[in-house]
C-alpha cells in the first residue's frame, strides 16, 4: 500500500445538496441490492389493481368510474409496505447515529433517504399505472392525468409515510426500553 492510498481521505465539503445526493446514492444502492423487497411492493400493486376488475365484473362504466380510485388506494397500500424499512435497518445497525455525526446537515440526509425511497418504490408504481389503467377502460387523456397525479402524489405519500415510519421507530424503541425498565423496577 502506498502512502497516498494509506492517507486518510479528506472529508467532503458539507453542504445540503451534497448530503441529499450522498443519501440518495447510498439508499438507491442498498435498495437495488434487495430487489425482492422492491418486487413485492410492485407485485402487490399489480395484483390489487388486477383483482378489482375481475371482482367487479365487465361493466365498463363502473370500471371507468372506479379505476383511478382503485389505483390510488392500491398505490397507498403498496407504499405502506415499504415504509418500515425506510429507517429501521439504519437504526438497527447504528447508521442513523453516524448520520447525525456526519458533516452533512441531517435534514438533507433525511430528505435524500426519502427521495431515494420514492425513486425505488413510488416511481415504479407511477410507471406501471398507465398499463394498469387500461384494464379499467381509461382513455389516453385519463391515463396521462392518472400518471401525472400519481407522479405528484406518491412523493407526498413518501413524505408523510417517513414521518410515520420515524415515529413508529421511536415508539418501538421507547416501548422496549420502558418494558426493560419496568422489569428492572419489579425485580428490585
Amino acid at each position: 500500500m502506498t502512502a497516498a492510498q494509506a492517507a486518510p481521505r479528506p472529508l467532503p465539503a458539507p453542504g445540503a445538496w451534497r448530503g441529499v445526493a450522498w443519501a440518495v446514492r447510498r439508499d438507491l444502492r442498498l435498495a437495488l441490492r434487495s430487489k425482492a423487497e422492491l418486487g413485492v411492493q410492485l407485485l402487490f400493486y399489480v395484483i390489487v389493481a388486477t383483482l378489482v376488475p375481475l371482482g367487479v365484473g365487465p361493466d365498463s362504466v363502473l370500471l371507468r368510474a372506479l379505476g383511478p380510485g382503485v389505483l390510488w388506494v392500491a398505490a397507498l397500500l403498496a407504499s405502506l409496505l415499504a415504509l418500515p424499512r425506510l429507517f429501521a435497518m439504519d437504526f438497527a445497525d447504528g447508521t442513523l447515529e453516524q448520520m447525525t455525526l456526519s458533516p452533512y446537515p441531517l435534514p438533507a440526509l433525511i430528505s435524500g433517504k426519502i427521495a431515494a425511497h420514492w425513486l425505488a418504490t413510488g416511481l415504479p408504481l407511477v410507471a406501471v399505472s398507465p398499463l394498469l389503467g387500461l384494464q379499467f377502460g381509461l382513455g389516453g387523456d385519463e391515463l396521462v392525468v392518472l400518471a401525472l397525479g400519481l407522479l405528484l402524489g406518491t412523493p407526498t405519500l413518501s413524505l408523510i409515510g417517513a414521518v410515520g415510519a420515524a415515529l413508529t421507530l421511536g415508539f418501538a424503541t421507547a416501548r422496549c426500553s420502558r418494558s426493560w425498565s419496568c422489569r428492572c423496577t419489579f425485580r428490585s
